[in-house]
């Protein structure tokens, strides 16, 4: 097995079944969805203040409430991970049904006063990697499971990130992602956080794949509870509304703030 192989193997492990005791009802639910925030160096405080409250926010908006209503199950699943370096992965609140806006509530509050887990270097695989074994790891039964990575830079620790993404996609999981552009990193971060192309180019290229998958770009952390929320509603909703700025795989030649469908494969 290659040294990949192995960091993959190992971080599926440390998240699979029976590691967490999660609160989630048992039952169907509409979808399984896994909430990845990057909590790594390139993100300061303030900024991931601003992330935390825009998660807690989003879910408790009334229109993913509406989406989450409107599902065959009228529930979701959600766990919410953070995440930085290659083994640096944490649990933030485990698996919880949402079914109505005090689940949602609950959710945010779990969300909003845990401590910040981490503040290194940036592996987007090793969070796929880790959320793979999170999917694993509960035994609520649905047909939709997705991984929701939001991020302000590059991967740069681990396996291969497009790798990573292939593998989750093999297993029948979507990945779609929250790219979000910082400006005010320092300097050191410059080709991490702008990397040739533009970061929601790079995403679409390396990250969010599976039936369905997309991309949105966030001007900045000050916006990210409203993309967030656009994001919920298009991943919940049964017949969603055309998101504002969609563009298909074939034309997206103009990623600023749109959202991105993955290339063909």
């Amino acid at each position: 097995m290659t040294r990949a192989g192995l960091a993959a193997a190992v971080l599926i492990a440390l998240a699979g079944p029976g590691l967490f005791a999660g609160p989630a009802r048992a039952g169907n639910v509409d979808i399984l969805l896994v909430l990845a925030a990057d909590v790594s160096r390139s993100i300061d405080d303030g900024e991931f203040e601003l992330q935390r409250k825009g998660y807690a926010a989003a879910l408790a908006d009334p229109r993913v409430l509406k989406a989450i209503a409107e599902g065959p199950h009228r529930a979701i699943a959600v766990t919410f991970i953070e995440w930085s370096d290659t083994l640096d992965q944490q649990v933030v609140v485990d698996w919880t049904t949402i079914g109505n806006g005090e689940d949602a509530a609950a959710v945010g509050a779990e969300i909003l006063k845990a401590p910040r887990s981490f503040a290194s270097r940036t592996s987007i695989s090793g969070a796929i990697y880790y959320a793979m074994g999170r999917l694993s790891a509960t035994k609520i039964a649905t047909d939709k499971r997705i991984i929701d990575i939001s991020g302000d830079g590059t991967n740069n620790s681990g396996p291969a990130v497009d790798e990573a993404r292939d593998q989750a996609v093999g297993a029948g999981i979507t990945i779609n992602g929250l790219a979000i552009i910082n400006t005010q990193a320092g300097p050191g971060f410059l080709m991490h956080t702008q990397p040739p192309g533009g970061l929601p180019e790079y995403f679409r290229q390396n990250v969010i794949g599976g039936p369905g998958a997309f991309l949105l770009q966030v001007e900045n952390f000050g916006t990210f509870a409203e993309a967030m929320t656009r994001k919920l509603v298009s991943e919940i909703a049964t017949a969603p509304a055309p998101t504002p700025g969609l563009i298909t795989a074939s034309a997206a030649s103009s990623p600023a703030r749109a959202a991105l469908s993955p290339p063909e494969r």
